[in-house]
């Protein structure tokens, strides 16, 4: 985009907009790199609780980072294309479909297991005898 002659008459807010998600864009893949990192290096090393809890919060930390990425690179497409009550609308839209994704159906689908009486890790039933 900023090699495009267009991108002369963004305003300043989308200009800081597009130069943050290409910022969040590097920090997010540095970020789900590292669980690549940590797994190598912990790979062997019977310390898989720690690889499992610094992956978990690595991952969370991503999906937060991806959000804030799909929500603004809507928002300010929508603002270049339609204006900014569109921006606003969209991004709207998309954060209420990530949250429903990624918030809402895992959270009713483990609420549901359990009420079934599945237990949330494999390990925690009891073993066959």
């Amino acid at each position: 985009m900023p090699f495009q002659q267009r991108f002369t008459t963004l305003t300043p807010l989308q200009t800081g907009l597009y130069l943050a998600l290409v910022a969040l864009s590097v920090l997010v893949t540095a970020v789900l790199m590292s669980t690549v990192v940590m797994h190598r290096s912990f790979f062997q090393r019977r310390i898989k609780n720690d690889l499992v809890r610094n992956s978990d919060l690595l991952l969370r930390w991503t999906l937060i980072l991806v959000g804030l990425i799909l929500i603004g690179t809507v928002g300010l497409v929508f603002d270049i294309v339609l204006g900014g009550w569109a921006a606003a609308v969209s991004a709207a839209a998309a954060a209420l479909v990530l949250a429903g994704l990624w918030l809402v159906l895992p959270l009713t689908s483990r609420s549901r297991a359990l009420r079934r009486g599945q237990p949330e890790d494999p390990r925690d039933s009891p073993a066959p005898e």
